[in-house]
Order: C-alpha cells, then sequence, then structure tokens
C-alpha cells in the first residue's frame, strides 16, 4: 500500500492520485527529484473501513454534494466529514508501513507531506491548492498527524464544491505523497506555455527567495522571468518585491525573516540559472507531452530539484476568434474593439491619443477620462473588475481588459490589436468585417419592458456623456451617480482648495451643476441619488496643487474621506450642496447620499451643514447613506431618526471591510466573497431594518446580475432596489423578476 517514486508511474495515477503518478513519472524521466514515497489511496480506504467509518463517509459526502448551493448546510456537512475522518484515525499496519518507509529516509528527515487525491492535476482538472500541504514535518508522531490532516482536507468546503461542479460524483479517496524537503534558498513555479497569453513558445519562471510557499500562496510578488522555448534567450525580465522570505529554522520549524530593501528589490536568478530551470521544464513537456506547470526549488548547493508537476488546465480553448494572444487579463467591459496601440503611462500624455486608438496604460484613475472617452477600447497592467479604468468602460461602452500583467511591454507601439473585453484577451490584427463590435446596453435604447418587477432596478452612472441614452434604457432611475469623475472634470485636474484660493468657485459650482443637471434631467421624474464626492487623499495629491493639501497616509482606503472629511473641512462640501440646490430648482427627483459614514456624531454634524444650506430648506430633498462601514448595522435606526430616507449597500466596500481584504488585491481574491455568511448577514440587518423603519434599501454592485442566487437573497430579504451599470440591466431585471416568481409560487403553495 506504500510504494516509493521509483516504482510509480502515470498509470499509477489512480491509486496514487496525480501527484504521486507525476513525481514517479518524473523519476522515471531521470529528472532531479527529492526522493519520497506514496501512501496509495488504500491507505486511506483501508483505514476508515477498519474504524467502521466507511458507509458514514460514503453517505455524508453525498449529502455535501448535494448541498453545494446552501453555503451554512456544506460547511456543516464537511466539518463533520473532517471530524469522523479524525476519529477514524490511521489504521495500525497502515502505521507501521508509513514509519518504516520514513525511516528508510533517513533519521528524522525534514519532509513535506502533500495530498494526492484521486483525480487530482489531471488534464481536466485541478485540485491545486484545495487540499492539504504540511511543510518540515519531522518525526513519528508529526508525520502521522500530517498524513490524518491530508486526509481530512477531502472534505473541505472548497474541495466538495469544486468536485461537484466539474461532476466528480463518485466516492473520493486520497493518496499521499511523504517527500524530503529541500531546504531552499530560492524557490518558484514554471510554466511551459505563458498562462497570462496562452502563448505556447515561451517559458514563464515565477521566482522568489525562501520556500516556495509564498509564491504559490500568492503572498509576495515574485520575479518573473519570460524565456524563448527555441533559443533559450530570455524575452523579459520583471523584477518583483520580496519584503520577507519563509525559512526553515535550527528548531524545524518554518519561521518568517524579514528582508532588508536592497534584498526585498534584488534579483533572484541570474540568466543562467533561469535557463536551467526552463531547460528542465521544457524536458518535464517532452516527457509528457503537453505544456506543464511545475514547483522548484534550489538547494544551498545551488542544484535545482523539481518537486511537483501536473498539466495546465487554463490556457483557454482553441476556438477563440483567430489572432495571435499578445496579452491577456480580466474581462473588465466586454465587447470587441480593433485598433492601433497607444502606450501611455500619464494622463498627461493623453493629447498624444487618436480618436479610434487602443489606450494601453499601467493604470488609470480620474485624471485620464478625457483619454479614456476617446479610446476605442482600455487594456491596463493592473486593477481589477471594481478598478477605475472597468467601471468607466462599461458606462463608455467601449471594451475593456485590466490585469493585463505586462501589457504596456508587450503590445507594440502603433501595431493594429483586437481587443476582446469578453474574453480578457488581446489579440494580434483586426478582423476583416469590422473594427468595432461594441456590446452595450446604451448602444440602442429601448423602452420596452420584457419583466416587470416590484424590486426597483436603478442604473449607476459616472458622467454625463451616456446620461441620455442610458435614461432611456429599462430603468427606474439612478441608484448611485459617482460625484468623483464629474468634479474631475469640473476642477480641470486641480485641487478644490487651489480653486477656492485663487476665488475660482464658482466656476466649479456652474460646472457641476451643468454636468450633474444633464443627468438630473435626463431622468426625471425618476429619482437620481448623487453620492458626495469620496475622493481618498492619495487620489486627492494626484490633483495639481494636492501636496500641499494632503496628508500622507498608509492606508487611504480607509482613512480621511467620506463623512469625516465633510465635517473636518466643510468648504468643497459646500460647493457641492449649493450646486445641488441650483439643479432641484429644476430638477427635484434629484437627491444626495452621504458615502462612508461611521459614526453617529459625525452624520449629525454633516446633516447641519446640509440643513444650514440653502439644498436643506428644500422640500422633498431625499438624504441617503451608503452602507459600507459594518458600523452601519447598530446604527442605521439612529440615522433613520435623524432624517435619513434611505441607504444603499455598497457590497463592495462592505465585503472588503467585514473579511478585512483589500477588493483590489490579486493575491487575496479568493477571500473576497459578497456572499459569504457574514457580509449576507450584514445586508440582511441593513435590510430588516430598513423595512421595520420604513425607508428605502438598496445595493449598488453587479452581484445581483452575474448571481441568481445573490439576487433571490436579496428580493427574499425583501430588498426595494439594486443598482447595477448600464451593461447589466437587463440580465438584473431578469434575475429580479425570477426571483420574485418563485417567492410567489411558493407561497402560493
Amino acid at each position: 500500500m506504500i510504494r516509493e517514486f521509483s516504482n510509480l508511474r502515470l498509470d499509477d495515477a489512480e491509486d496514487a492520485g496525480g501527484k504521486g503518478a507525476n513525481l514517479g513519472e518524473l523519476c522515471s524521466a531521470g529528472l532531479p527529484v527529492p526522493p519520497g514515497f506514496v501512501l496509495l489511496r488504500d491507505c486511506y480506504q483501508e483505514s476508515m473501513s477498519v474504524a467502521g467509518y466507511a458507509e458514514e463517509l460514503a453517505s455524508k459526502h453525498r449529502d455535501a454534494l448535494a448541498a453545494v448551493a446552501d453555503n451554512d448546510k456544506l460547511t456543516a456537512l464537511c466539518h463533520e466529514l473532517q471530524e469522523t475522518v479524525g476519529l477514524a484515525g490511521i489504521d495500525p499496519q497502515v502505521r507501521e508501513d508509513i514509519l518504516d518507509a520514513y525511516h528508510r529516509l533517513g533519521d528524522n528527515v525534514p519532509v513535506a507531506v502533500r495530498s494526492s487525491a484521486t483525480g487530482e492535476d489531471g488534464k481536466d482538472a485541478s485540485f491545486a491548492g484545495m487540499n492539504r500541504t504540511l511543510t518540515d514535518v519531522v518525526g513519528d508522531v508529526a508525520l502521522l498527524d500530517a498524513v490524518s490532516a491530508c486526509w481530512q482536507s477531502l472534505f473541505g468546503p472548497r474541495v466538495v464544491a469544486y468536485r461537484a461542479t466539474r461532476g466528480f460524483t463518485d466516492e473520493p479517496a486520497m493518496a499521499v505523497v511523504v517527500q524530503q524537503m529541500v531546504a531552499s534558498q530560492r524557490s518558484g513555479v514554471a510554466f511551459t506555455a505563458d498562462p497570462s497569453t496562452g502563448a505556447r513558445d515561451r517559458v514563464a519562471i515565477e521566482a522568489a527567495l525562501g520556500l516556495g510557499e509564498v509564491v504559490v500562496s500568492g503572498m509576495v510578488q515574485p520575479d518573473t522571468y519570460i524565456i524563448d522555448k527555441t533559443t533559450g534567450s530570455i524575452l523579459e525580465t520583471h523584477i518583483g518585491h520580496q519584503d520577507f522570505r519563509i525559512v526553515r529554522g535550527t528548531d524545524g520549524v518554518d519561521h518568517t525573516e524579514d528582508l532588508d530593501e536592497d534584498l526585498a528589490q534584488a534579483r533572484v536568478l541570474d540568466d543562467e540559472t533561469a535557463r536551467r530551470i526552463a531547460e528542465l521544464a521544457l524536458a518535464v513537456e517532452d516527457h509528457y507531452g503537453c505544456p506543464q506547470d511545475l514547483e522548484w526549488a534550489i538547494d544551498p548547493g545551488g542544484a535545482v530539484w523539481l518537486v511537483q508537476a501536473r498539466p495546465i488546465t487554463t490556457l483557454g480553448a482553441t476556438s477563440s476568434p483567430p489572432g495571435t494572444v499578445l496579452a491577456q487579463g480580466l474581462s473588465a467591459a466586454p465587447g470587441i474593439a480593433s485598433g492601433a496601440v497607444r502606450v501611455l503611462n500619464s494622463p498627461a500624455d493623453g493629447g498624444q491619443l487618436a480618436d479610434g486608438e487602443v489606450l494601453v496604460a499601467p493604470m488609470t484613475n480620474p485624471d485620464w477620462l478625457p483619454t479614456l472617452r476617446r479610446a476605442a477600447a482600455i487594456v491596463t497592467d493592473a486593477g481589477g473588475m471594481t478598478c477605475h479604468a472597468a467601471i468607466v468602460a462599461r458606462e463608455l461602452g467601449v471594451p475593456c481588459v485590466v490585469g493585463a500583467r505586462s501589457a504596456t511591454t508587450d503590445l507594440p507601439a502603433g501595431e493594429v490589436v483586437t481587443v476582446d473585453g469578453t474574453h480578457g484577451q488581446v489579440r494580434a490584427g483586426a478582423p476583416e468585417a469590422t473594427t468595432t463590435v461594441a456590446v452595450t446596453s446604451s448602444g440602442t435604447p429601448t423602452v420596452a419592458r420584457a419583466e416587470v418587477t416590484g424590486t426597483r432596478i436603478y442604473v449607476n452612472l459616472a458622467m454625463p456623456d451616456s446620461a441620455e441614452s442610458v435614461a432611456a434604457l429599462d430603468v427606474d432611475g439612478v441608484g448611485l451617480l459617482r460625484a468623483e469623475f464629474i468634479l474631475t472634470e469640473a476642477l480641470g485636474g486641480r485641487h478644490p482648495h487651489d480653486l477656492i484660493a485663487n476665488g475660482e468657485s464658482e466656476t466649479l459650482v456652474d460646472a457641476l451643476v451643468s454636468s450633474v443637471g444633464r443627468i438630473a434631467t435626463a431622468f426625471a421624474p425618476r429619482p437620481v441619488i448623487y453620492r458626495a464626492t469620496d475622493f481618498r487623499s492619495n487620489e486627492f495629491r494626484t490633483l495639481r496643487g494636492g501636496e500641499e493639501y494632503e496628508p500622507v497616509e498608509h492606508n487611504p482606503m480607509i482613512g480621511y474621506r467620506g463623512c469625516f472629511r465633510y465635517v473636518k473641512e466643510p468648504e468643497l462640501f459646500g460647493l457641492e450642496l449649493e450646486a445641488l440646490a441650483r439643479i432641484r430648482d429644476t430638477a427635484p427627483n434629484l437627491g444626495l447620499m452621504i458615502p462612508f459614514v461611521r459614526t453617529k456624531w459625525e452624520l449629525e454634524e454633516c446633516l447641519s451643514l446640509i440643513d444650514a444650506s440653502r439644498l436643506g430648506h428644500q422640500r422633498g430633498l431625499k438624504r441617503w447613506v451608503m452602507a459600507e462601514v459594518p458600523s452601519v448595522v447598530h446604527w442605521l435606526p439612529e440615522y433613520v431618526r435623524m432624517g435619513i430616507d434611505g441607504v444603499s449597500i455598497g457590497s463592495n466596500d462592505l465585503t472588503q471591510l467585514m473579511l478585512g481584504v483589500d477588493r483590489d488585491s490579486e493575491i487575496c481574491a479568493e477571500v473576497f466573497d459578497e456572499s459569504d455568511p457574514a457580509v449576507l448577514d450584514a445586508i440582511g440587518q441593513i435590510i430588516s431594518t430598513g423595512r421595520r423603519l420604513g425607508i428605502t434599501t438598496s445595493l449598488c454592485g453587479q452581484a445581483p446580475s452575474t448571481n441568481p442566487e445573490f439576487a433571490q437573497h436579496l428580493v427574499e430579504l425583501g430588498i426595494t432596489s439594486v443598482s447595477v451599470n448600464p451593461d447589466a440591466v437587463d440580465a438584473t431585471r431578469r434575475a429580479v423578476a425570477a426571483a420574485e416568481r418563485r417567492l410567489l409560487l411558493a407561497a402560493a403553495r
């Protein structure tokens, strides 16, 4: 039931799991693999059977597969499954065999203990990182505990959910790999096809100092080396940044070791070492005959070891539209558009962009807005689905790809490319038949309503350009009118205090009246809720003169912003209030929303500023607050008693503050989940309080359009409206209508 690597081949994957069989294959090919052995799946099955828990595990696993849509039930069932595996323990004969194999490696040798579940790391699926891996395991007791922990990870909620989505319904079993640890000085991963572009003529290597855990788990920004397969030449070198490394201490325990700035920014691999890793990676690809994803480590003597290999499962389908893929990232705004590449590094260079060109930039902020309007498509190196470029592109209706990593260097200036925002790709050349195929709800507006919903469907807007076309859509108003983009243009790139100091306040007010008034008039008599300026200090600092007025904050996301800023610096807020008052003279459908409200006293002082203004004396003014800070769950009844008419749940900010995760972090992306029970509970309490106290409750975000279960949950809670981007209006109304029908049907039954 236990086999050394040298006695395993790929054909043994059914018993040794993908990881174990792959290590055997690497050994058979003469490649450098640290010694070790595999507990075949029979070890697990025998242990569960002898303990009398096999049937119970099989039954509960079937129940868990059926409960993947119910997070609470799935979590509870998986906890029971894992407890059962722990109670069963390891069969005495299996335990003896494990220790015999371990002792043959040497005396108290440090080993890595890795799960190798049946069906894991195959060509069509990768459970990579889902099941348990334990490193630097030393001694008999620790090894046996690690094996049990691996077996228990077979029933983690993520693993069971993934298994269900892939249609793996058979009773699972797990083999376990025990492999001698390499005292890694440097480590990382290698791909024999570039995973960001799908290009198969190059090897991509990511490298960091210390143990490879920091790379595969995304804890640091590793170096990236792109190497031509044919010539071995290094095409690209991107030096990362590593503040710490993980090393094995003299006590046999992994320790985090801080790095000084010079070492943090130093190159991890020289050219010769990078080529050596690439050669080994290509040897693995040649052996298997398909692109591979490998983990490697370099010991103190400079030897390179391969510690894992599996097929790459994410290169994409071959049925994508024609043209070589030059860059790939996140699909931020759908559609296809072609044009010549224009690489710009600063909004100050925006004048260089000709109409119809593809803008390629490291990242964008509100200063880029005039340039973005002229772009046929947008591509950025960094950013996520909620970044500035993504939001603006969706509203403008132009294709956008964000997070393309090195698009500014990969895409040749002047070359014609096709940006496929739907699939997150940039391809060489242009389609013969057309140069632009925009996928946007604002292209051909219609007022024909396919669905009627009791829940109102609002739209998010940021610019006046599309006001008339979006107003013609099947929407019930504007649930979120972002002030930041409009204000940026009104300021002309200058800090607001610079205008105020130079007596130009009236110019700012006039610009706001023109832009916001256009939107309010287009949607009248439907409500338009204007969210007051919510620039963070780091964004204000980028405006001309900003360094003179803005503090330097280490975490501006939760710093000097929103309601607190209005109280401390009421000058700019006062100008916004005056502009809104002038607009409401002719467009009384305009309301005001206060963002980032943390405490009762802040809101009290802010409302007193409104009450003292001309706006505060106008009849019928609707006053809203954003629900982004978790404290709103506690304070909302007080807010309502203070005169708040509506609350809009900012699901992105609320999620990041509830879970303590940066919503734009690529490293922590898997932690960010709007459907997390803690987030859903907070949303539920906000909506419940709103219903009880008779105020409007809304949610601004894309989740209701992309996740029908999330939409149904909101409807069941009794939310009065949702607000989404223009391109998601139709999908959201259909999802909400379906949810309402299910509720009516359930009530009728």
